[in-house]
Order: C-alpha cells, then sequence, then structure tokens
C-alpha cells in the first residue's frame, strides 16, 4: 500500500528532474537554429534586400576585388548599385591588409555592417573609437537592453530578451565622422555609422546576439533586425555574408603577426625594441680597463739582512758576522722553545735537544761553536761557513 502512494511522488520528481535544457552555445552560424545560432537573420535577408542578390564569403577581404568602380553606378539608393558586406562574429580582427581593403571597399561606394563584441585595435584607430568593457554572463531576468533610433520615425525604440548579455560599447567616438544610431542599457554608444561620399559607410555594432535566433523570436525584436539593417541602402545589388572572421585563422598565423594586429601589443613590442636597442648602445661603449699586474710584495726584512750580512763580509769582519748569527740562533730558541738562554750549560743542550728533536751530539758542536768563535776577529771564512752550516742544519731539522 505503501509502495502505491509513493508511485506518484516518485513519478513527479523524475519529470521534474530531467527538463529539457536551452543549448547555452554562442555559434553565430547562419545554419544554426540554436537560440545563439544566426539562421533567422541569413533567411530574412531577401525580405530586407529584395532586389539583392545573397551570397556567402569565405575569403579575406583582401583577397577579392568587389570595391572597384566598376561595380559602383552612382549613390547608394539609386538605380540598383552597391554592395553591402555584412559581419556578425564575436571576434572581428583584421589585419593591416584587410582593413585597407575595407576602407577601399566603402570609398568606392559599398557599404559594410559588422556586429561584433570585441574589434581589432588597428580597425579602431582607424575609426577614431575607444571601446568600453565587456560583459557575457546569461541571468534568469531579461539581461540583453538596447535602443535603437527609428530612421523613418525618428524616435528611440527599446528591446530586451531573456538570454545572454553578450554585448561591448565605445567609450569615446569622433562625433564629426561618425552618427550614433543605437546604445546600450547604460545608454553608451553601441551602434556606429560612418559615412563616406559617394553612399559608402561603415557600420559597427557591438551587441552581436542582437541578431540570434532567440534575441530576433522574442516577443517583437525582429523589429530591431529590420530598423538595423534598414540603415543600409534597400537598393543594393548583393549582399556578402561573412563567414571569413567566424572562424579562427590559422594556416598562417604567427606570433609576431598577432602582436602586430593589436595595437597595445604593437606599442609594447616596438617599446621593447627600443629599450634593447639603448642599452645595447650604451652599454657597447663600455670597456673593461685592463687590470695592471702587480708585482709581488717583496720582503724588505730579507733584503735588509742580505744588504746588512754583505756590508759585514765587504769589511772581512767575520767575528761580528757570527757574533750575529749566534744572538740570532738564542732568540730563536727562546721565542720558539721558551728556554732561557742566560746559562748555557749541559743542562740547557739535553733540554733543547728534548724540546727540538735535534742530535745532541750535533747540538753540543753547535753551541760550542757559538762560544769559541764568537768576536774572534781573525775568524776565517771557511770557519764562518762551517758555523752557517751547522745553524742551518738546526733550523731545518729541528
Amino acid at each position: 500500500m505503501y509502495i502505491v502512494c509513493l508511485l506518484p511522488v516518485i513519478f513527479s520528481v523524475g519529470c521534474k528532474r530531467d527538463p529539457k535544457q536551452m543549448n547555452q552555445t554562442v555559434t553565430l552560424w547562419r545554419k544554426d537554429k540554436n537560440p545563439y545560432g544566426t539562421y533567422y537573420a541569413f533567411t530574412n535577408l531577401n525580405y530586407v534586400f529584395p532586389h539583392a542578390e545573397i551570397n556567402v564569403n569565405k575569403k579575406s577581404p583582401a583577397d577579392f576585388a568587389f570595391y572597384s568602380q566598376a561595380s559602383y553606378k552612382g549613390p547608394a539608393g539609386k538605380s540598383g548599385s552597391g554592395i553591402g558586406y555584412i559581419i556578425i562574429s564575436p571576434r572581428v580582427i583584421p589585419d593591416d591588409r584587410e582593413i585597407n581593403a575595407l576602407l577601399n571597399f566603402v570609398g568606392s561606394g559599398h557599404q559594410v555592417f559588422i556586429s561584433s563584441l570585441y574589434f581589432g585595435d588597428s580597425l579602431l584607430s582607424k575609426l577614431n573609437i575607444t571601446m568600453g568593457g565587456s560583459e557575457n554572463f546569461f541571468t534568469d531576468e531579461d539581461s540583453l537592453k538596447l535602443s535603437i533610433d527609428d530612421p523613418f520615425m525618428g524616435d528611440s525604440l527599446n528591446f530586451v530578451y531573456p538570454g545572454r548579455r553578450f554585448d561591448n560599447a565605445a567609450a569615446r567616438i569622433d562625433s564629426q565622422y561618425a552618427n550614433v544610431l543605437g546604445r546600450d542599457r547604460r545608454g553608451r554608444p553601441n551602434f556606429i555609422k560612418f559615412g563616406y561620399k559617394g553612399g559608402g559607410a561603415i557600420f559597427l555594432h557591438f551587441a552581436p546576439l542582437a541578431f540570434s535566433n532567440f534575441f530576433l523570436l522574442h516577443k517583437n525584436n525582429k523589429t530591431y533586425y529590420d530598423l538595423a539593417l534598414s540603415y543600409m541602402s534597400p537598393a543594393l545589388t548583393e549582399i556578402k555574408w561573412d563567414e571569413y572572421f567566424r572562424y579562427p585563422r590559422s594556416t598562417n598565423f604567427s606570433s609576431l603577426q598577432f602582436i602586430m594586429s593589436n595595437r597595445s601589443l604593437r606599442w609594447a613590442f616596438w617599446l621593447i625594441l627600443l629599450l634593447f636597442g639603448i642599452v645595447y648602445l650604451v652599454e657597447s661603449k663600455r670597456r673593461q680597463l685592463i687590470i695592471p699586474a702587480k708585482s709581488v710584495l717583496r720582503n724588505s726584512s730579507l733584503d735588509f739582512v742580505k744588504t746588512i750580512g754583505r756590508l759585514y763580509y765587504q769589511r772581512r769582519d767575520n767575528g761580528n758576522i757570527a757574533a750575529k748569527m749566534s744572538t740570532h740562533f738564542f732568540d730563536h730558541v727562546r721565542n720558539k722553545y721558551n728556554i732561557s738562554t742566560t746559562v748555557i750549560n749541559e743542562d740547557f743542550i739535553d733540554r733543547l735537544s728534548y724540546k727540538s728533536g735535534f742530535d745532541k751530539r750535533e747540538l753540543t758542536v753547535l753551541i760550542n761553536s757559538t762560544q769559541t768563535i764568537s768576536n774572534d776577529p781573525d775568524l776565517e771564512d771557511e770557519a764562518l761557513l762551517i758555523f752557517n752550516k751547522q745553524i742551518e742544519e738546526f733550523y731545518k731539522k729541528a
């Protein structure tokens, strides 16, 4: 019985846990019927431009020559002329060649409509535009709020939808050349037109999800689509729907190309090169001075002893030399072995032999020599040399 009662509860809970989730993937692809595809916007181009041929472009603007004067026969709106180039993509980052191609295109009387969240810095710099901050999040309430000027009635219309807010805005524009056609929820310009002589124009739109299936099919939001594209000439003979900027271009991608395509990175790159150049020029002029070789400090005491010894030797005062050698010997004994030299006897010899490890018999001969030849005025050179050899042997072995 309890099981029968619980079955409805279990069934209801199971049903609530398996709701159909909405696809949140932002593709902006013309064939995508998901909420954030652009199938609806692409298929309705024939209604906005009934006299135009609709084509899909997959080439770079720099690679096709549709901006020649040959295809343009007069200002837009007269006798069917001009080409419209529509780009709807999350990111549009043309390089310098592509920017020049687009400017030549509109300069020949054609029109470019770009809707994107992020534009390359090079393009914005050419048009003298400073971007504001970007946001991309989802809420349960109406999140994307836009307004657009009605070119027929002259008033401003507001549009909202309960989907992702994937928009941006311009923080600063050159009002001398730019006309504001629409604004975001904070009143900042998000739809701008740059008109050129001969009917050419560039339209920059900063909320690409306004052309998604979800936005256009919500309530009466298709009116926003009609008004936005109505600023382009209805007499265009061809509409090129772009798919070149929607896909990552990795065939000829390089790190340097990416850096040079971004104005901030480009300035940082050239600044780094400049700093390296300055460092090289400054450091290359510095040279390490040759460190002069310094001679080894001479033992002046040894030179003094040699000088004095040479002086005594020249005077033939061998007795005085022997006396100086004896004095130095006993001074060495006192300092090194801590033995008094006041009394020179057998006990002195025993103690010195014991502490120095020198043979007692040789030490006895040395001590006797210090007593007999010191101050001998008639001391021969040979006897002095023998005495010097005895002392050197003691210094060497003790």
